[in-house]
């Protein structure tokens, strides 16, 4: 029996956490399910946006899917606490072009591997009299386990390449730090090319030849950014998934936001949340679903029969997942 904790969240993340688990709970494993609380929401009712009951359950079961939360202005955030709290120091978001999604691209295939638990996403911030000031943590070991990580990636996923993202040109001490230890790290993986780019330079080549990278390796606020950049070349943020791997624990949520704005009219892409799944159960070496999952929805999307209005269609959230669905179980 594998336990899972679930935390829905806000907005739209109760409707994809909705889906997903509708989805997850047609195949034939055996779940415990735990579900909690966080977010927005909670934090209204209980003055708590990540309460300790929450936190214990992800620490305590085998996984944690997380749907979305909204920010609250002077709080810190409740998915980063809880990815600080589990030790997920790496976060893997694929970067793929998926036939009848309408993108920039349709032959992009790359994967980010973010360092999450340092840089300027450390949240240590003070007040100034002339303003405020944030600290940027880099650390040799957090460095080097998520270099390790990325280029162990590299060689699961049968790449060629690991680049190193960077602005060490400016940054000289913490990102001359991260970049160094990169290529000491690369000197254990003589099998994969290792080369490094600056942070702006990178985002250009995305626009330009995002063909060129295999898997990227880079620091917390820079992986934040150029995630979503990579799903706005592929068709936006609900069809990218994610996963938060740590050395006990994995926590696995969609890219995208509460979105605020359409949450309650049940229109949202639940592809994302499912891709998440099929994430979720690889790290729980359950390959077998993972890859059903992923050939189920590749397929609708090819088919485009049934779309959320971000893919141009007019369904609702769970028509695109019962379409799913339909074509997992004639293929499992």
């Amino acid at each position: 029996m594998k336990k899972i904790t679930t935390i829905p969240g806000d907005g739209i993340g109760k409707e994809v956490m909705e889906a997903g688990l509708y989805i997850l709970n047609k195949l034939d494993l055996n779940i415990d399910y735990s579900p909690q609380e966080a977010g927005k929401e909670l934090y209204e009712k209980t003055n708590d946006n990540l309460p300790p009951e929450t936190i214990k359950s992800a620490k305590n079961t085998d996984a944690t899917l997380f749907g979305a939360v909204t920010s609250i202005p002077g709080e810190k955030s409740a998915i980063i606490e809880l990815r600080k709290a589990l030790n997920v120091y790496a976060n893997l978001r694929p970067v793929k072009s998926y036939p009848g999604v309408k993108g920039i691209y349709d032959d992009v295939d790359f994967l980010i591997v973010r360092e999450n638990t340092e840089g300027l996403y450390s949240q240590i911030e003070e007040t100034t009299k002339e303003g405020a000031i944030a600290k940027r943590v880099i650390t040799k070991k957090a460095s080097q386990r998520i270099c390790d990580l990325a280029f162990q990636q590299a060689i699961k996923e049968d790449r060629k390449s690991v680049t190193c993202v960077n602005k060490a040109n400016i940054l000289k001490k913490t990102d001359g730090l991260f970049k160094e230890t990169f290529y000491k790290v690369a000197k254990n993986y003589p099998e994969i090319k290792a080369n490094d780019f600056y942070v702006d330079a990178t985002a250009m080549y995305l626009i330009t030849d995002p063909q060129r990278f295999d898997v990227i390796v880079t620091t917390n606020l820079f992986g934040d950014i150029l995630s979503d950049e990579g799903a706005g070349l592929v068709g936006g943020l609900g069809i990218a998934p994610s996963g938060n791997i740590g050395s006990e624990n994995g926590l696995f949520e969609p890219v995208h936001g509460s979105a605020p704005d359409i949450a309650g009219q049940n229109i949202s892409n639940p592809v994302s949340m499912i891709l998440t799944i099929s994430m979720m159960l690889e790290y729980l070496n359950q390959d077998y679903y993972a890859d059903k999952i992923k050939q189920a929805t590749v397929t609708v999307l090819k088919e485009g029969k049934v779309k959320t209005p971000d893919l141009g269609g007019s369904n609702k959230t769970m028509e695109l997942a019962e379409e799913i669905n339909k074509k997992l179980q004639e293929i499992l």
